[in-house]
Formats: structure tokens, sequence, C-alpha cells
């Protein structure tokens, strides 16, 4: 229960428009206010490295208070925050209704939109949160291959790093010339869409930059997986990346432009009857919550909030129906499964377990704790080393389970946390790994 009120946690729409949001005193006076609530409860210190870096300005501070704190030093906190949403919906007493209203990463937002707007990016971090444009160049037939090569080669990573500040362990992701989008243009189907509960039986996968450019193989796992459980399922005609990268990065206008690139889209497939889902939890994150706040008076928005679904809760809705296949060909034993904070903030419960937890012989262990990888926290050089941090608790459990099995709904945390363990698992997709157990 939240201290203070016996209501339910609720979230005020991000006012980005407004004078006010980019008024710098009125910033510095919520950010003075919110750091005070945070240093007399210090309840999220184990989260990630923004509570533990504005702990030790207070405590370093002529006045061991927050007003001891130059402003300059500020963003030293601001810097830490990748917006994974945890402070907010699975920590905090203080979020509203409470009188004290505290939304401390939508104001981490606010304050990187400052910054954005005041200093822009660097150079590597656009390229980095440019997400789409370097898929599309990275995955050009032979440019793929020498990407490649060249990502794995140890003298490229250690020049690279120099060059442009990516951290020459951190693992980063191959890129296919065969796309999802080329991939599955030949997995159509004939199913007739049935009605479930809340569902229609008809979905369209937004296939994310993620796995358009770099796990192709991912968009024919869902297509088996839905097609054998007699659900119809097609590609979203046409996107852009979500915005979920600039968001983070502070860019709203970039964020304004993907959702008028986006939403048109896929309102028009809600109206003809599609559910929406998408194999990457913050991209899902991004249009049940981000983009409902960003623009809390667009229809088509609301409508695509209501239209998506994480995949897994999508199975399990028709689950409770009756309409899920239980009858699998083989057991996948221990799983070490990681719930990514994408997938914690949406309030739905442990879907993906839950589904797999249908496999006979079949024992999931869920690791609730922050991978540490944010999409580029993890990539760059001056927070890799906070990123192996965050990550050592997860590591240690997936190290000490030896599970057959390591497994993540976010195929990047996946990826980081199988880097950094000992067993030398390779990452799999919770959606592999049901396919996997249906034998198709």
């Amino acid at each position: 229960m939240r201290e203070g009120s016996l209501e339910a946690p609720t979230r005020h729409p991000l006012d980005w428009q407004s004078e006010d949001f980019w008024d710098k005193k009125s910033l510095e006076t919520e950010l003075e206010r919110v750091y005070d609530v945070c240093h007399g409860c210090r309840r999220c210190v184990s989260l990630c490295d923004s509570f533990p870096t504005l702990f030790n300005l207070v405590d370093e501070s002529p006045t061991l208070e927050v007003d001891g704190i130059d402003k300059g030093d500020y963003n030293k906190v601001v810097d830490q925050c990748f917006m994974c949403d945890m402070c907010y919906m699975s920590k905090c007493p203080y979020v509203p209704p409470h009188e004290w209203n505290i939304d401390f990463p939508h104001l981490m937002l606010r304050a990187k939109a400052h910054n954005f707007k005041e200093k822009g990016a660097s150079f590597r971090d656009k390229v980095l949160t440019s997400t789409d444009t370097v898929g599309k160049l990275a995955t050009i037939p032979l440019v793929d291959i020498t990407v490649n090569a060249l990502n794995g080669n140890k003298l490229f990573r250690k020049a690279f790093q120099s060059a442009m500040g990516v951290h020459q362990e951190a693992p980063i992701p191959r890129y296919h010339s065969k796309t999802l989008r080329k991939s599955v243009k030949n997995l159509g189907d004939n199913i007739i869409p049935k009605a479930v509960g809340e569902t229609t039986g008809k979905v369209a996968l937004y296939a994310t930059c993620y796995g358009n450019y770099n796990s192709p193989e991912l968009g024919e796992d869902f297509y088996r997986v839905f097609q054998h459980n007699d659900i119809h399922i097609e590609l979203v005609p046409k996107e852009q990346c979500c915005g979920m990268p600039k968001l983070e990065l502070g860019d709203l206008d970039a964020v304004a432009r993907a959702k008028e690139a986006n939403i048109p889209v896929l309102a028009k497939l809600v109206d003809e009857g599609f559910d929406l889902i998408a194999p990457v939890p913050s991209c899902v994150l991004m249009y049940k919550q981000e983009l409902p706040l960003m623009f809390p008076d667009d229809a088509d928005v609301k409508k695509v909030q209501e239209a998506f679904y994480d995949p897994f809760e999508y199975l399990h809705l028709r689950h409770k129906k009756g309409e899920f296949k239980t009858e699998f060909t083989r057991s996948l034993g221990n799983i070490s499964y990681h719930v990514a904070c994408h997938l914690r903030v949406q309030n739905i419960g442990m879907k993906t377990r839950d589904i797999l937890a249908l496999v006979p012989d079949t024992t999931i262990h869920p690791q609730q704790r922050c991978s540490g990888h944010d999409g580029t926290y993890a990539v760059k050089e001056e927070t890799y080393d906070k990123a192996v941090k965050i990550a050592r608790p997860v590591v240690r459990k997936v190290n000490a389970l030896k599970s057959e099995h390591l497994s993540s709904d976010c195929p990047m945390a996946a990826s980081h946390i199988a880097d950094l363990a000992e067993t030398g698992e390779k990452p799999e997709h919770p959606m592999t790994l049901l396919r996997m157990a249906y034998g198709i």
C-alpha cells in the first residue's frame, strides 16, 4: 500500500507544450523540491545511479541538505536517469494522487528536454538514437557483413570507443540485410479471426527497429505461434521508430514527428479491426503510456493505446477464455527469465511467465531487477561500467541457476545479461521458446 493515499496511483499528462514546462527557473524550483523529497526518503537508492548520485551530492554539500547543492550539479542526477519508470511504479509513495505529486521520471524527461533544447546532443547520441537511419544503412546487402565483422573486431572496437565513445566491451546487435519485413512476406494465412473476450483474433505486428533490422528471425516466431493459435497476424504496412530513443534523449519534437508518421497508420488498422502487438516492451510502452501522456487530447493516440497489447498479455487473455493451445511437444526445463522494466511498469503482471509455465516440466525463474541496459546507457563509454554494476544482481542469479535457457522480453537486456554471465547461455526471446515448445 502506498503511504498517504488509499487510491491507486495515477499519471498526469506531460504538459510539454506549456510555457511553464520550458521555464528554466520553474524547472530548477521543481528539481529542488523533488530532490528534497527523495533525499528525505531514499527508498529508491538501489534502482539506478540517479539516486546514489543525488544522495552523494547532498551528503557532500556544506549544509547536508539539497539547498547546499550547486544547481549546476542538478544535471548529474538527470544524466543517470534512463527512464525505466520503476521508481514511479514500484517504490515512490508520493506519486499522485498524493499531494506531493512526485513524478521523478517525467521530471527527468523535462530536464533532458531543456538540455536538448539549449545544447542539442552529441553526434554519438544523435546516431545511437536514430535507430531507423542506422538500421537502413547497416542492412544494405554486403554492408551488413562489413558492419558485423567490424563490430566483432577488438581493434576496431577499441578505435571506435576512442572516436565515438561507444564502449568496446558493450555487445552491439548484428544487422541483417534480410530484414523482418523481407523475411515474413511468405508467412501469410487464411485464418478467419475469432473474437475472444476483448481480443479480435486479428493482430498487426509492429516490427520495431530492433525486430526489423537486428532480430528478423523473431518475426517468424511470432507468426508461427500466433497462427498456431488460430490468430490472424499481419505486419503493420509501414512504420518508423516508435520514438522511445528520442524521448530518452529529450528530443520531444522528434517524438512528435514519429507520432505523426505512425499513429495514422496504426489508427487505420484499429478501424479495420486489428489489435496491435510489438516484440519489444519499450515500443509497447511508448504507445500504451508515453504518447498518450504527451498527446492526451488526440483521439487516434487514445484509439491506438486501447488496441495495443504486450504479445504475451494478448495470448493470456485468450487463454483465460480457453482459446490458447496447450498441447506442447517438448519441455523447456529451467528458464532464467529477466522481467524487463518497461514490461513491469505496464502493470499487467508476469504474463510471459504464466504462459511459459503452461509448458510441462518447465520452471521459470523470474529476475525482477533492472538489467541496466536501456538501449544506449549500457553502450556509452561513460555509463557502461554503471550499467554493468546495475546488472550484477541479475547476473549473479543467472550464474547460480545455470538454467537451460536465458530469456527476456527485451532482447537488448538479454544480450547485456548474457554478455556478463559466466554460463555462456545464448539469450532467447520468450516467443522463440514458446515456438520451440510447440515444435512448429
